[in-house]
């Protein structure tokens, strides 16, 4: 085999390995939700929640586009009463730097009752996030709560990890700004199915606020 057909014969494997990778991934997309009368949790014991996951907040504390917007989609299934709790997990590992802290006060601001707000200070990776709404929150069913282009990989996290779960997306502003984050998620897509296959990432299981 010369050296042009073999490079062209690795590039196939590769190719072939990230269509399967995404196929796997996005095995959960008929979950995604985009309109929140399609959301159906009348059956759902009790307490019902919304899982939002964290991303960028600025200097001054104040959420990123695309935290905001998972977070106004949170606030929308709260006040809709399709869930009775929002759980708000992200980074907060420097003492200057506070994702759940920022949407904590995001959320009680705009009328979400603080009880009913749960802080979750060590969700720094979606995959920390799910495992811990499962193993140190106790969910079994939840709403997760993210941009469309990330939903269909946590979604495959959660339900991979035994999170019965449904994805709300939260594309209210940011819907043509994100165009980029499509490419990122390839690379991304390939890590979830390696830490759910054969590489699971050390994730931090300490103890946090039970829900009640």
């Amino acid at each position: 085999m010369s050296r042009s057909r073999f490079l062209l014969f690795v590039i196939l494997i590769i190719a072939l390995i990230f269509l399967y990778v995404h196929g796997q991934v996005h095995k959960y997309d008929d979950r995604v939700i985009s309109n929140i009368n399609d959301l159906d949790t009348r059956n759902w014991a009790s307490p019902r929640v919304a899982v939002v996951f964290g991303a960028s907040v600025y200097g001054n504390g104040a959420l990123s586009p695309i935290l905001e917007d998972r977070v106004e989609t949170a606030i929308e299934l709260y006040r809709a009463r399709k869930v009775d709790r929002i759980l708000v997990s992200g980074d907060a590992r420097h003492s200057n730097y506070n994702e759940p802290k920022a949407m904590y006060e995001y959320l009680v601001n705009r009328a979400v009752a603080s009880k009913d707000v749960i802080v979750d200070t060590s969700g720094r990776s979606t995959y920390e996030t799910c495992l811990r709404a499962k193993e140190v929150f106790g969910l079994k069913q939840a709403v997760l709560v993210s941009q469309s282009f990330h939903l269909s990989r946590a979604l495959y996290i959660a339900n991979q990890l035994g999170l019965d779960a449904v994805g709300m997306a939260g594309d209210l502003k940011t819907q043509e700004k994100i165009d980029y984050q499509g490419v990122r998620e390839w690379a991304a897509e390939v890590k979830a199915y390696l830490n759910l296959n054969f590489i699971p990432p050390t994730a931090s299981l300490e103890e946090g606020k039970i829900i009640r």
